[in-house]
């Protein structure tokens, strides 16, 4: 029997406890009536409850799951939704004919991502950003440490173009949980510095930015 414990059971009630559940589309606001050059993404990708342990599992520092070592799971921080979720968000109709998508995927979400980023009618180009976190997380296969941040195409790049020379590696250390390095924000603003951008999911309002999101528009209506 002791080998058919694990920690998904130990802590199935607390994962429930806190998990913060999502009520799309009524827990999101409307999209801005208007269009954009440049969109910017950071999905709240769903991991399907996953829980992150620390050595929980491991019976020489665990042993009968005596300690509480359980840390968290990605929608104890905010409603995750999943990929079919993502695809109703209508983020087609606010970009312009010619306009370019900057995503956010984690790396288990590559597929979906350039899945989500052709059903909201862009084509992806390529890898933009890696974001090395300047620490790790043990992974199935090797020590993750980077995240990546992939561009996807609708029409022609948006002109005119500002600097052609960002670098693709952004070296920033890991912040609060899901937030991005402000680094890439940026350079994405020198690369289109006359556009109408737009970001999704966002955390804060950048200057010069127009924001859509649960954090930004509870921070707005208080």
């Amino acid at each position: 029997m002791e080998s058919m414990v694990s920690g998904y059971k130990i802590y199935n009630a607390e994962q429930k406890r806190r998990t913060v559940r999502n009520g799309l589309p009524s827990l999101y606001p409307d999209l801005p009536d208007k269009q954009y050059d440049i969109i910017y993404a950071d999905p709240p990708w769903d991991y399907g409850g996953k829980l992150q342990f620390d050595k929980s599992s491991k019976k020489d520092v665990n042993a009968n799951w005596r300690k509480d070592l359980f840390i968290s799971a990605a929608n104890f921080k905010y409603p995750t939704l999943k990929t079919e979720e993502l695809k109703r968000i209508p983020v087609g109709e606010i970009s312009k004919k010619d306009s370019l998508l900057f995503m956010w995927v984690t790396n288990p979400h590559l597929a979906q991502g350039i899945e989500l980023g052709a059903a909201w009618g862009f084509e992806y180009k390529t890898v933009a950003f890696v974001w090395d976190k300047m620490n790790h997380n043990p992974g199935q296969y090797t020590m993750s440490y980077c995240e990546l941040c992939l561009v996807f195409k609708k029409g022609r790049i948006p002109a005119p173009r500002g600097s052609r020379n960002e670098k693709q590696l952004i070296k920033a250390p890991r912040g609060a949980h899901s937030e991005k390095p402000m680094e890439v924000l940026q350079s994405i603003e020198r690369m289109f510095p006359t556009q109408d951008r737009i970001e999704l999911f966002a955390r804060r309002k950048p200057e010069n930015w127009d924001v859509w999101g649960l954090d930004v528009s509870v921070a707005m209506n208080n």
